[in-house]
């Protein structure tokens, strides 16, 4: 376990060269910058010991002298202030660069994540594998920035010990070897150890993200109605101290050892230090040296000592955060299936002939069920098709695969004849305006909320206000007091906070703002009633014409809109026609009107 710990370390280190190319990608003014202050800061402590040598061994010589001259002395000890105020100086430089420099690398990778995880596709979000490496990856690009300080302070450090240890060498060799044989066990141990305590970190990710989890829903303005309503707050914290506490107890395991071992091995290189110390002075003693030179060379090797202690452990730390900065690059390498083909064809300009899907069946990862089964339908350019069925038939999986937001696991949809593989993924959804049931209420100012339809357009401040006045979106917000700057949500200060049904329509104005071919609007009413609901359907269906689109709701009252109505039926196509030509089949979409209807009565 233990060879195999301090072998993953060592190859976690060749992840340091992509490490400091994205530093330098970051600033490499910055960069360079930081380098050539450590590289100066790394020749002051033997700078220091020999200035401080020459006025020991100055000072001693005119206690017996006849000619006081002090002049050399002064010459020293100025040389000396200097060289303290120049070390403070460069110390807070690199201090002041390692902090900018890592806030600048800690954006710039967050934003990399973000841009990486939008180019992913929508099924790896549902994998729960798949989310243990976001969460890991998430949390490299704040901890990261400590490592490249760990490693420069390494290097100026190595930089330093090889300046002492030349002083040392001329005086007696045996004084390195006494070094590293002292510091080697406590190194070694630090490597196991940090081994043990990466392995539980990432082996415990999912329980973490669950603590986190906990966490959230625990103290949340979105849960905060349900967590008093059911009393839940005892669970939640309950369920929290379990976890919490079994993950405290196997990492402390870790920590106890680690400190007893630690301090063992520690003792180890002090006792060296003295022996060491002990040979010097019976040196000065005897004649040999000066007592400049006791102080220099115990001042050298005790520096030397304790820079290569931190050395040794720094190495395991670098080492240790070199295994995480893994996870972030694993995350980096992640690929979509689902993306643009090489030699992709234009978009239409205009769709002619419409989608058609040819057998198509869809089945989730890790599901032996089949969510779209054998579906063949043509959705016909200008048409508007409604989508009908039980919870669970399939209807959003439909409307997902046409938006290519899945593909299909059998069978193909075509788009004018061709292929929509073949078409410029990004095209495809620039084309397609789509609102989920689920949509996000994004704690923005409204006119943001709204812009995110065609972000592009996020300062066009007339066709955000023309689509909220198709949606209806603006009898909402007229009335806020700061209008379409009003925050909504109250997660920030002077926000607002809006009804479902006011949400709902700030939502359906997204998909106004795309002068997509294709609209799509799945469920993103269920919270109006039927009577505002077949309002703002009959609304859309009269500001849409010659557009394609696609439209969900359980509501029969309103689907009788639609030009045509696909009826699914546990993934499959159990019947299509207009509403005159379903009720005249008798069928079960007739069977589940007049359910409806008589629910009205």
């Amino acid at each position: 376990m233990k060879e195999k710990g301090i072998k993953e370390q060592f190859l976690a280190l060749k992840n340091l060269p992509r490490f400091f190319q994205m530093i330098w990608e970051t600033n490499k003014w910055m960069a360079i910058g930081n380098l050539l202050m450590r590289l100066l800061k790394s020749a002051f402590p033997l700078a220091m010991l020999y200035v401080g040598k020459e006025i020991i061994d100055e000072v001693i010589r005119l206690i017996d002298a006849t000619d006081k001259d002090m002049s050399y002395l002064w010459l020293m000890l100025g040389l000396e202030l200097v060289l303290a105020v120049i070390s403070d100086l460069t110390s807070r430089m690199i201090t002041l660069l390692d902090s900018l420099l890592g806030d600048l690398f800690s954006n710039k990778t967050s934003v990399e994540l973000i841009n990486h995880a939008a180019r992913l596709d929508l099924y790896q979000f549902e994998d729960p594998n798949f989310y243990d490496k976001l969460e890991r990856a998430r949390r490299q690009t704040t901890g990261r920035t400590v490592l490249m300080s760990q490693v420069l302070t390494q290097l100026q450090d190595i930089i330093t010990v090889l300046f002492l240890g030349a002083g040392l060498l001329v005086f007696n060799p045996w004084l390195i070897v006494i070094l590293f044989l002292a510091i080697i066990p406590s190194f070694m141990g630090e490597v196991r150890f940090n081994h043990q305590s990466y392995s539980l970190t990432r082996s415990w990710t999912p329980e973490r993200r669950e603590l986190d989890y906990l966490r959230y829903i625990g103290a949340s303005d979105e849960t905060a109605k349900e967590v008093k309503t059911f009393n839940l707050a005892s669970f939640l914290a309950n369920r929290f101290k379990v976890i919490s506490d079994k993950y405290y107890n196997e990492n402390k395991k870790i920590a106890v050892k680690r400190a007893w071992v630690g301090s063992a091995l520690s003792m180890i290189g002090t006792v060296s230090y003295y022996g060491a110390y002990v040979y010097i002075i019976l040196q000065t003693v005897s004649g040999a040296i000066t007592v400049g030179m006791l102080t220099f060379l115990a001042g050298s090797f005790n520096r030397m000592r304790n820079m290569m202690q931190g050395i040794m452990n720094r190495f395991s730390k670098i080492a240790e955060g070199s295994l995480y900065l893994q996870d972030l690059f694993d995350f980096f390498a992640i690929e979509p299936s689902i993306k643009s083909e090489e030699n992709f064809i234009p978009f239409p300009k205009k769709i002619k002939e419409g989608f058609a899907f040819e057998n198509v069946s869809f089945k989730y990862i890790n599901s032996e069920r089949w969510a779209i089964r054998n579906l063949s339908f043509h959705l016909k350019a200008g048409e508007k098709l409604a989508l009908v069925g039980e919870n669970g038939a399939g209807k959003t999986t439909l409307v997902k695969l046409l938006a290519r937001l899945y593909e299909p696991t059998e069978g193909r949809i075509l788009l004018d004849g061709v292929d929509i593989k073949k078409y410029s993924l990004r095209d495809l959804r620039e084309a397609t305006g789509i609102i989920f049931q689920d949509y996000i209420r994004f704690q923005m100012k409204a006119a943001e909320n709204i812009a995110i339809g065609k972000i592009d357009l996020k300062e066009d401040i007339p066709s955000i206000k023309n689509a909220a006045t198709k949606s209806l979106a603006d009898t909402v917000i007229d009335p806020l007091p700061e209008q379409y700057e009003q925050v909504l949500g109250k997660r920030f200060a002077n926000g607002v906070e809006l009804s479902g049904g006011q949400w709902q329509k700030v939502a359906l104005a997204r998909a106004y703002m795309r002068d997509a071919q294709l609209l799509i609007l799945d469920e993103p009413t269920s919270a109006l009633d039927a009577r505002a609901e077949h309002e703002v359907f009959q609304r859309f269906s009269e500001l849409i014409q010659g557009k394609t689109a696609v439209l969900i709701s359980h509501r029969f009252s309103t689907v009788r809109m639609a030009d045509r109505i696909l009826f699914l039926e546990n993934g499959q196509l159990l019947e299509l026609g207009s509403h005159e030509e379903l009720l005249q089949k008798e069928g079960k979409y007739a069977e589940l009107f007049q359910l409806q209807a008589r629910g009205y009565n």
